[in-house]
């Protein structure tokens, strides 16, 4: 029996890596899934016609959710086209390394804008539909505890969305709605290909420093995502779990 059945999901930055395995698994548990994307259309729309292809329901929603009116008319369309919303997965993000002496106003408030504000600004357009038993899922980094050299930025965002996860955790627990935050280790994804970062030493390194001794791939995510939207994880809620293959 699918533990998702009957509930609706939106997964922000769905359309390629961590966030599509995220919307594959919601759906194959039961859930009607909006596909949110950015820029990448066919991306989008490539994730619904694999979960549709497996008797899913899904459909794809075009975003910025770091801007107030865009996260609203996609909390919109989820209302519209499903009627209800139990699950909201922020895990849109961009990652720009550099070192501190190359850091640059745009190159922080990019990341702050979509890493920072889309968490916030997606909640809380999505808050006023949640119900109890409702479940945010934010997706987060374990580079917040690896200190990668570089990466001040980027983990600055994610350390925030930890910090978020708990406040809100508190805020909307009288309303008996859970929000969790999942960060990943090292994933295999598109855009670690990408950046370079796949058969590089950055990547030897990486997996080095990992207990079970490879990379993780987006399904490791999904699955854990997968598991906080459902009610087995009824009890937790203002936890930050890292799935990392036990990388600390």
């Amino acid at each position: 029996m699918t533990k998702l059945n009957g509930k609706v999901a939106i997964v922000t930055g769905a359309s390629k890596g961590i966030g599509a395995a995220i919307a594959k698994a919601l759906a194959a548990q039961g859930a009607s899934v909006v596909v949110n994307f950015a820029s990448s259309r066919s991306g989008a729309e490539a994730v619904v016609q694999d979960i549709t292809a497996e008797g899913g329901r899904a459909i794809a929603a075009q975003a910025d959710v770091s801007k107030a009116a865009e996260a609203q008319a996609l909390v919109d369309t989820a209302i519209r086209e499903f009627g209800r919303l139990d699950v909201l997965v922020n895990n849109s993000g961009i990652y720009e390394f550099a070192p501190i002496e190359a850091l640059t106003e745009d190159h922080y408030r990019r990341q702050f804008d979509v890493n920072v504000l889309g968490v916030l600004l997606a909640t809380q357009a999505a808050s006023p539909h949640l119900g109890e038993g409702a479940s945010i899922i934010n997706i987060s980094s374990a580079i917040t505890h690896v200190n990668t050299p570089g990466a001040a930025a980027y983990a600055g965002t994610k350390g925030a969305v930890n910090a978020i996860s708990g406040v809100l955790a508190n805020e909307l627990a009288p309303r008996k709605i859970r929000v969790n935050a999942v960060s990943p280790g090292y994933v295999v994804t598109e855009g670690t290909h990408t950046a370079g970062i796949v058969g590089s030493d950055i990547e030897t390194g990486l997996v080095a420093q990992t207990p079970l001794g490879r990379p993780g791939t987006p399904e490791d995510i999904a699955d854990v995502v997968a598991f906080l939207a459902s009610d087995d994880a009824r009890w937790l809620t203002g936890e930050v779990i890292t799935a990392s293959g036990g990388i600390r």
